[in-house]
């Protein structure tokens, strides 16, 4: 009859020990030395399992590996599955920033494209400002140099130690700024040729030119002469003009008349303020056809030629002033 060890029951299983002995189960614990007896509660039999045998060994060794490897390839299919779905999903995320790019690009290139309509007009417009100045500059017959509408102006300076960077499209507003500038700059060049032809045309009307009468001649100069009234010798202040009664008298420039009605010594008088220094006298009319305060025009009629004051037959005594002076009108009125 078999010997009957010590065992330790469980639930559903026993460990028996092969010795009896407390000290020596102990030392077969440690020594690997069990045997496991597995119950059957449904079948009601007994299965024994050899811990310390080498097959056992090999077995749960066999075991313990399989689990292992279970494991490892279950970590490295969650990786793969998760590199996988990164994979895929960064396609998607590029697709979109390229949807967007394709975007930018093409609203920055509606922008491009209108700056570049913007830049066309203007260079289209400063042409013609150029155009328009040489031409005004050679028939006001102005020094090229001061109104240069060919170049632009001179400039200069020294090298900055900066280190520079290369055009930006963003630097397309900028050029467009400059330009802009350009254009004011022209704008400044025709405001001053417009003063200076203003200030020549003005001068030029302004300016006593011509004879006060359209028909007669010159019967009396500036000058020392004897007096038709006395026969001494006496100063004339001016020029006379010989022509026939009821001849229009003419202005001579456009300014405002300072005087009109009888004066003494020079009968029926107008007298007209052209500005800049400069009076223009016509007298011994038969009647005057302005009033003071009136302005006129280069060739107006002012005057109906008579021979009132001290005269000895019609025509026009015709005086000019500078600052107060009377000076010789033959320079103004011409052969």
């Amino acid at each position: 009859m078999p010997p009957i060890h010590p065992r330790e029951r469980h639930d559903n299983w026993v460990v028996e020990f092969a010795s009896p002995d407390p000290e020596a189960r102990q030392a077969l614990r440690t020594a690997g030395l069990v045997n496991l007896i597995f119950f059957s509660r449904r079948q009601g039999k007994a299965r024994h399992l050899n811990l310390s045998h080498p097959l056992t060994v090999t077995l749960i060794g066999l075991g313990g590996f399989a689990l292992l490897a279970g494991v490892f390839a279950a970590g490295i299919k969650v990786g793969v599955k998760g590199v996988s779905m990164g994979a895929l999903g960064e396609p998607a995320a590029v697709a979109q920033e390229r949807v967007e790019l394709a975007g930018l690009k093409t609203h920055l290139q509606q922008r491009i494209d209108g700056l570049a309509m913007k830049m066309g007009m203007l260079d289209a417009h400063m042409i013609r400002l150029n155009s328009l100045g040489k031409r005004l500059t050679q028939m006001a017959n102005l020094s090229s140099r001061e109104f240069d509408f060919d170049h632009d102006p001179a400039l200069g300076g020294p090298e900055s130690d900066a280190a520079g960077r290369g055009a930006q499209v963003p630097d397309l507003s900028a050029m467009i700024n400059q330009f802009d500038r350009r254009l004011d700059f022209r704008s400044t060049q025709f405001s001053a040729l417009e003063y200076v032809l203003l200030g020549r045309q003005l001068s030029a009307e302004i300016r006593p030119t011509g004879k006060p009468v359209m028909a007669g001649y010159i019967s009396s100069y500036f000058g020392e002469r004897m007096d038709p009234f006395n026969g001494e010798e006496a100063f004339h202040k001016g020029l006379d003009f010989a022509s026939d009664a009821g001849t229009d008298v003419l202005a001579v420039a456009q300014g405002v008349v300072t005087w009109a009605g009888p004066r003494e010594g020079y009968g029926v008088l107008v007298e007209v303020n052209h500005g800049n220094g400069y009076v223009t006298r016509y007298a011994h009319n038969s009647r005057v056809m302005v009033s003071a305060g009136d302005t006129v025009q280069r060739g107006q009629a002012i005057a109906v030629v008579g021979s009132t004051g001290r005269s000895t037959g019609p025509h026009v005594h015709f005086e000019v002033l500078k600052d107060g002076r009377q000076i010789d009108p033959i320079s103004f009125v011409g052969h």
